[in-house]
């Protein structure tokens, strides 16, 4: 019951990968850093483990079909993940930055912590951009939403 931003979070490599979250967080204004939280047996756990850095893309309202693609177990995996979506590598990290996206943003690995069945990874932001303007997709309640307009 509380409403959240959808992200995908990314990273590149021989083999990148992509997933939906919506544990994502501003940690720091000085230095910039940011967290995701990342259950221990994703490939995603695995992957920003291996590369050392990741990225963050913000899903603006019209990207649900993003979100769901991403959050999908059977999706394909490996650079045929990324077929179906618009996206472009990261000036820094190389991982894949959705294309249409609010904001993106690159990291590095700063530090790891343990939250049970989820790692928690703190990233040092390396570079960011903002999108067009638009509503942010929320989750709340089970599903997907969008932002009422005039509410």
């Amino acid at each position: 019951m509380f409403a959240t931003g959808i992200t995908v979070i990314t990273a590149g490599g021989a083999n990148p990968c992509g997933m939906t979250a919506n544990s994502f967080t501003s940690v720091s204004l000085d230095p910039p850093l940011v967290l995701v939280c990342i259950v221990h047996d994703a490939a995603m756990h695995k992957a920003i483990l291996s590369e050392g850095t990741f990225a963050i893309s913000v899903l603006a309202a019209h990207q649900e079909p993003v979100a769901r693609h991403f959050a999908n177990r059977g999706r394909p995996r490996g650079e045929r993940e990324f077929e179906t979506v618009r996206w472009r590598p990261g000036a820094v990290t190389g991982a894949p930055v959705v294309a249409d996206t609010l904001a993106w943003i690159e990291c590095g690995l700063a530090a790891v912590y343990d939250g049970g069945d989820h790692s928690i990874f703190v990233g040092s932001v390396l570079d960011m951009g903002k999108g067009g303007a638009g509503d942010a997709l929320l989750f709340f309640g089970g599903g997907y939403h969008r932002l009422e307009p005039g509410a």
